[in-house]
């Protein structure tokens, strides 16, 4: 049989060995042995996945040159190769340069928008194609919706919606309802999710993941449990990515005996030792805190280890506490050599902190600029919040000046940094440049800010603050926004405003409310209304000694004593014991 050129390339891809293919591509071209424009478009294709960004414009200049790109499929090729390159400017400029257009050149523009978070500019293509009179496929729908539900663009994502309702011409397609379902839930429109997937005339697993996935993030996980139920009994069986939707419910009380179970169904049909499923199984134990040795089995008897089961068992000690244990387990990935990704750094950036070890922290420091994963904005924050939780004001600093892209979150972690070192004139003077630099603050930016006013007492300006979130309705106001501000009054002995503030508060009080509240009236002397209070302490966190014995130390002031005998009753009872306090000082490479 002859030797074809065209159909080997394309094998080749369809294999995933693009670097073979490129390779053989070269080889051929030298020696000119094939026909470009015949296999150009898989070339290109190999290309992008392999993330030759040089070779790729190489084949673009080749295409000029031998007039290939005169033709839709090899243009199309290139469009789709510059936006996986994140190269999205040159990718427009080849679109606007082509002199005819048909429905594929469309849909990779509006992809290649899609797949680097430009929603608006994929909206205005979108609205390009539905003028001149092409009908969009459902496939590119769905990637909008889905984009529209990440970016929190809820009137478009329902604009999109009532389109494929009223324009008979869009296919209809269980691919598009699944995402119309996915998009509800992430607005926070669960009864819209549910009127969709009910009106579905197919649902696949795919539909049924969404719809279980959905109800388990926002916490109704009877919902999402009845759902995998009803999936069965309707013939349709769960597959390994229904049941990773599913286990992170099982991590809350009560719900864990339902984990085992999926547990059991996983090794009865072969993928209990899929790494994506033992890294959720090995959260799923960790988090509800029963069967943490049932993790450590898992990891030590899983066949192959990949960066997600190891980031996975890092994490989870750092979540625990156990950041020793977490340090170890990063020491050992390393040593297997497995490499590490920004999620696996920054668990070992949470066990740095949790440590407030200063000499852990800049050794880990030291290997992310020297791996390259200092230009990760996820890292940069949590570095610059590491620095600040091991007294070095200075290193969060650095960070944030060095760091080329900044986010909200940069923002609001020096901001945090700047409060903790009870520096909050500068924390202020930092949210004004923040909002000067046309960086949107969000809650957690305010919140950076109120509890900055708090460690440094500026009560006028928190207050200010706080009003001025107030006042903003598309930022909402959590009960750690309330507990902040009712702790910086309580502490500045503005004890009637704090109970004004709790009073009018639209959700219930937390422990930590309760608790600010009492501590600040025991401080400044009025014994009466923290006596009062405190008993809402106790209902509110009936498990914390630490409340207990406040409620003692009130009693004992107030010459109380039988009161202050009954608490310690109510302890023993209980068999409640206030934790010791612990210190910790790093001199050198010694900790005392």
């Amino acid at each position: 049989m002859a030797f074809a050129p065209s159909n080997h390339i394309k094998t080749l891809v369809s294999n995933c060995l693009y670097h073979h293919t490129l390779q053989l591509f070269t080889e051929l071209h030298l020696s000119a042995h094939c026909s470009i424009s015949s296999v150009l478009p898989s070339v290109i294709k190999a290309c992008s996945f392999a993330h030759c960004h040089v070779f790729g414009t190489q084949l673009h200049c080749l295409a000029l040159k031998t007039g290939s790109h005169s033709e839709s499929i090899v243009s199309n090729s290139i469009i789709s190769m510059y936006a996986k390159f994140s190269d999205i400017k040159s990718a427009r400029l080849v679109f606007d340069t082509m002199p005819h257009r048909d429905p594929i050149t469309w849909n990779s523009m509006i992809n290649g928008y899609l797949q680097n978070g430009c929603l608006d500019e994929a909206l205005e293509t979108f609205k390009d194609v539905y003028l001149i009179g092409l009908v969009p496929k459902p496939e590119l729908l769905a990637s909008m919706v889905s984009m529209c539900g990440r970016k929190m663009g809820s009137r478009i994502g329902r604009q999109i919606h009532a389109l494929v309702f009223v324009d008979e011409r869009i296919e209809k397609s269980v691919f598009l309802s699944t995402a119309l379902v996915d998009f509800y839930f992430r607005c926070g429109d669960s009864l819209m999710a549910l009127r969709v997937f009910d009106g579905m005339e197919v649902k696949n697993e795919v539909s049924w993941t969404a719809m279980i996935s959905g109800c388990s993030a926002n916490q109704d996980y009877d919902a999402a449990f009845a759902c995998f139920r009803a999936m069965q009994a309707e013939g349709v069986s769960p597959n390994r990515v229904t049941s990773i939707a599913l286990l992170p419910a099982c991590a809350e009380p009560g719900f864990v005996m339902h984990g085992k179970e999926i547990h059991g169904y996983a090794f009865r049909h072969g993928f209990e030792s899929s790494p994506s499923f033992s890294s959720v199984l090995i959260n799923m134990y960790y988090q509800s805190g029963e069967s943490p040795h049932l993790a450590d089995l898992i990891f030590e008897r899983s066949s192959y280890r990949d960066v997600v089961l190891w980031s996975s068992i890092i994490g989870s000690y750092s979540r625990r506490g156990d950041s020793y244990k977490a340090l170890k387990f990063f020491n050992k990935m390393r040593t297997e050599e497995t490499e590490p990704n920004y999620v696996t750094l920054l668990a070992v950036i949470s066990a740095c902190t949790n440590l407030s070890s200063l000499k852990h922290g800049c050794g880990l420091h030291a290997y992310i600029i020297k791996f390259g994963f200092s230009f990760n904005i996820s890292v940069g924050n949590a570095l610059i919040d590491m620095y600040a939780k091991c007294g070095c004001l200075d290193g969060s600093l650095k960070i944030f000046l060095e760091m080329p892209n900044r986010d909200s979150v940069t923002w609001s972690s020096l901001i945090n940094a700047y409060g903790l070192h009870g520096f909050g004139e500068h924390a202020l003077q930092l949210f004004d440049e923040m909002k000067g630099r046309g960086v949107k603050p969000d809650a957690i930016t305010f919140l950076a800010v109120i509890s900055a006013c708090n460690h440094a007492g500026l009560v006028t300006e928190g207050q200010r603050i706080f009003k001025q979130v107030s006042a903003d309705c598309e930022i909402p106001l959590t009960i750690e926004h309330y507990a902040c501000l009712v702790d910086l009054l309580g502490r500045s002995g503005k004890l009637e405003d704090a109970l004004k503030i709790l009073r009018s508060m639209p959700m219930k009080p937390s422990a930590r409310v309760w608790s600010s509240l009492v501590s600040a009236c025991k401080r400044h002397g009025r014994l009466d209304i923290a006596e009062m209070l405190a008993p809402q302490l106790i209902r509110s966190e009936p498990n914390n000694a630490a409340n207990y014995t406040l409620l003692n130390m009130i009693h004992a002031e107030k010459g109380h004593w039988l009161d202050t005998e009954q608490v310690r009753e109510a302890m023993k009872l209980q068999r409640l014991k206030k934790c010791n306090g612990f210190s910790r000082i790093e001199a050198g490479d010694q900790s005392f």
